[in-house]
């Protein structure tokens, strides 16, 4: 009688490493107030202007009125944004919506597969990458087979890899970057070798994302994809998933 090999994979735990970028100061000036033996205007700006905290327990909100210049002015050599409330420092802003992944029970006739997402957005940049940093998942000594090529899901073969796209094989999974708000804002995009729907791929140290432009939030989901042979050891297979987000410049 044949013996089916079965392999229980624990969580997988994406954890982020972020990136701190320097920053500037600048400086903007109101207009004071406006008064006459028949008139008094007290707050108002005349002209361009704004208010950087306007709030009270109940919001908190940014304001600007007539402001000749706004959005964004860029070349080869320098990038710029316009307008009152227009903050002066660049940063990189990196989010993980879900840490934990439970890929179950594995057996030799078929793939399993989950996700996890991520949000990434950079401010005063010329954009971004995203790299991935950790080894395949682990049994003790034993390391999981990764993909160094992309391919398609392969049962009874050991495998282990990612994409950032929405697929249907093996299994109904994942999801395209979505743009946020839309794309005239988010510019993020999935670096080659992750970016085929159904093909799976991973290095160490790859860059899995990226945008080459100061980018508003894209949001990407991460697909992961384990297959086993007869010969894997059976235990419990853990990955501890670094990803770093750097800003470039």
């Amino acid at each position: 009688m044949r013996k089916q090999t079965l392999v229980r994979t624990s969580i997988i735990t994406i954890a982020l490493s972020l990136v701190a970028l320097p920053g500037f100061l600048a400086r903007a000036y109101a207009a004071p107030t406006y008064v006459s033996p028949n008139y008094g205007v007290d707050e108002v700006f005349f002209g361009a202007g704004g208010v950087n905290d306007a709030n009270s327990a109940n919001y908190n909100a940014r304001a600007s009125l007539g402001d000749t210049g706004v959005g964004n002015s860029a070349s080869s050599l320098y990038q710029l944004y316009g307008g009152f409330t227009t903050t002066e420092v660049p940063f990189l802003e990196f989010v993980v919506n879900a840490v934990n992944v439970d890929l179950g029970t594995l057996t030799t006739a078929s793939a399993s597969t989950g996700t996890a997402t991520f949000t990434v957005k950079a401010y005063l940049a010329s954009g971004y990458v995203v790299s991935t940093i950790s080894d395949p998942p682990t049994n003790a000594s034993y390391t999981m087979a990764n993909m160094p090529a992309t391919a398609s899901s392969s049962p009874g073969t050991e495998q282990f890899g990612i994409n950032l796209r929405s697929n249907t094989s093996p299994n109904t999974a994942g999801a395209d970057p979505v743009q946020l708000p839309d794309a005239s804002f988010s510019f993020g995009q999935v670096s080659t070798g992750y970016d085929t729907p159904n093909q799976y791929k991973y290095v160490k140290n790859d860059t899995i994302a990226y945008s080459d432009k100061s980018s508003g939030i894209t949001q990407y989901t991460m697909t992961y994809l384990m297959n086993i042979k007869s010969t894997t050891p059976g235990g419990v297979y853990v990955m501890n998933h670094n990803l770093v987000a750097t800003g470039t410049f």
